[in-house]
């Protein structure tokens, strides 16, 4: 028996800039997982220069760093986001799950028993 539900796919702009998504978001949690941007990106397929270039977008577009690299020794270098973009990834992903709840509450209100399944 199919089922239908809603999908959405969410991104900010600010002046026509886009400033963040939900891949964009991905991108700076693996960062922040990995502490690597070149791991990050190959966990999303994107090369390291493209991953790059997406956060360079980003913070040119916010005016602000996400994200700070360490020069290492032995064992390499770390990236890490700088505290605004911890704070920024925490906050769109709480903004993003009540946009997902608002729509699946509207979903069901109003188109939920027309495409219920027979």
């Amino acid at each position: 028996m199919a089922s239908s539900a809603p999908r959405q796919k969410l991104w900010i702009e600010t002046d026509g800039q886009l400033v963040m998504s939900d891949y964009r978001v991905r991108l700076l949690e693996l960062v922040a997982e990995t502490g690597s941007l070149a791991e990050a990106a190959s966990a999303l397929g994107l090369s390291y220069r493209r991953a790059w270039g997406k956060v360079k977008e980003l913070e040119a577009n916010l005016g602000r760093s996400l994200v700070q690299s360490e020069v290492g020794g032995a064992g390499g270098g770390r990236t890490a986001l700088t505290p605004d973009a911890e704070a920024l990834v925490a906050a769109y992903r709480r903004f993003q799950e009540r946009v997902e709840r608002d729509v699946a509450g509207a979903y069901e209100a109003e188109l939920g028993d027309l495409l219920a399944s027979p």
